[in-house]
C-alpha cells in the first residue's frame, strides 16, 4: 500500500503521520539518535494497511471490544460483526480501518478529518501539535446522525519495551477478565499491578482496564536513554496491555472501560445526539535521562 505520509519536527524530535492508515501515527522519534518513542514501523508495517501495526491509532466511535453482537442505542439495536482477523469481537470501532482526510497543516500541527458512516454517521478530528519534544493527540468526535448514539473515546499507542523499562501511573481499581478479554469483576489492584510508585512491568500478560485513573503517567526507559511524561484529559480510565516477549506494551488513554455498552450504567459512554461532540487529549513531553 503506497500513499503519502505527513511530517511534523521540532529541535527533538520527528513526528511522522500516515492518514490513508486509519489516520495512525508512523513514527515518532528522536531527531539526534533515531530512537523511536513509539513502537518502530519499518516498511513491512507500512504495507499491511494496519493502523494496528503502527505506532498509534485512534479509537472511535469507541475502545476496545463489544459482546452481544451489538448493542442498544435509544432507537433500536445496533448490530455489529466483527472486524479484525485476529479477534473474535468488533473491536476499537471503525475510526482505525478508514481513510482520513489532511484538513490543514502548519510547521507544528496537522489537523486529520475523517467523515464516516459507519456503524452511523459521525466526524472524528485529531489534532497533533509538536514542540520541544512535547506531542499533544486531541482526538474529537461529533455525532451526525439523526439517531442518538453511545459514544467512547481512546487512543492506541504501543511503546517500546525494554527488561528495565518503567511505569508510574496511580488508578484505584481494576477490572479483572475472563478467558475472552471482557470484564467480569471491579477490584483492588494486585501488588504487581499497582504502578503508584516506579516500577518494572509485569512478566505475565496483563491486558485489563485500570479505573479512577488521575489520567498522569511517566514512562522512564533507562535502556534508551529517555523518560515520556503524559497527561490525558477526557479520560479515567486506562488499559494496559502487556504482551509476553513482543518487545512492547502499551497503556492506552480511554473514556470508558472495555464491553462498557453491556455493563451496569455504561460507565464512561456519552450518549450524543446529532451536533454533539465529545473529546479527549493526550499529551507526551519527551525528556533525555
Amino acid at each position: 500500500m503506497t500513499s503519502k505520509l505527513l511530517e511534523l519536527e521540532d529541535s527533538l524530535t520527528r513526528l511522522t503521520l500516515s492518514p490513508e492508515r486509519g489516520g495512525a501515527i508512523v513514527n515518532w522519534t528522536v531527531i539526534g539518535s533515531g530512537q523511536p518513542l513509539f513502537r518502530h514501523s519499518d516498511s513491512h508495517a507500512l504495507n499491511t494497511g494496519l493502523a494496528n501495526k503502527l505506532g498509534c491509532f485512534p479509537l472511535a466511535p469507541w475502545s476496545n471490544r463489544i459482546a452481544g453482537g451489538g448493542f442498544d442505542c435509544p432507537h433500536g439495536w445496533l448490530a455489529l460483526t466483527p472486524n479484525s482477523l485476529t479477534e473474535a469481537l468488533p473491536i476499537h470501532g471503525s475510526a482505525w480501518q478508514q481513510p482520513w482526510q489532511l484538513l490543514s497543516q502548519t510547521d507544528d500541527e496537522i489537523i486529520l478529518q475523517l467523515d464516516s458512516s459507519q456503524p452511523f454517521a459521525y466526524r472524528a478530528r485529531q489534532r497533533f501539535h509538536l514542540r520541544e519534544g512535547r506531542l499533544s493527540i486531541e482526538l474529537r468526535v461529533t455525532h451526525m446522525d439523526d439517531c442518538s448514539a453511545w459514544h467512547g473515546l481512546g487512543l492506541h499507542p504501543y511503546f517500546p519495551r525494554t527488561a528495565n523499562t518503567r511505569l508510574q501511573t496511580k488508578a484505584e481499581q481494576v477490572w479483572l477478565c475472563d478467558a475472552t478479554r471482557l470484564p467480569t469483576t471491579l477490584g483492588k489492584l494486585p501488588a504487581e499491578w499497582d504502578f503508584q510508585q516506579l516500577r518494572a512491568l509485569p512478566d505475565t500478560l496483563v491486558d485489563n482496564g485500570f479505573c479512577q485513573w488521575d489520567g498522569r503517567c511517566r514512562i522512564e526507559q533507562p535502556d534508551l536513554g529517555y523518560a515520556l511524561d503524559c497527561h490525558t484529559s477526557g479520560s479515567d480510565y486506562y488499559l494496559l496491555y502487556c504482551p509476553v516477549d513482543l518487545g512492547f506494551f502499551c497503556i492506552e488513554p480511554v473514556s470508558h472501560p472495555v464491553n462498557a455498552h453491556h455493563l451496569p450504567g455504561r460507565p464512561g459512554l456519552r450518549l450524543l445526539e446529532q451536533g454533539q461532540s465529545v473529546e479527549l487529549t493526550f499529551a507526551l513531553h519527551y525528556r533525555p535521562l
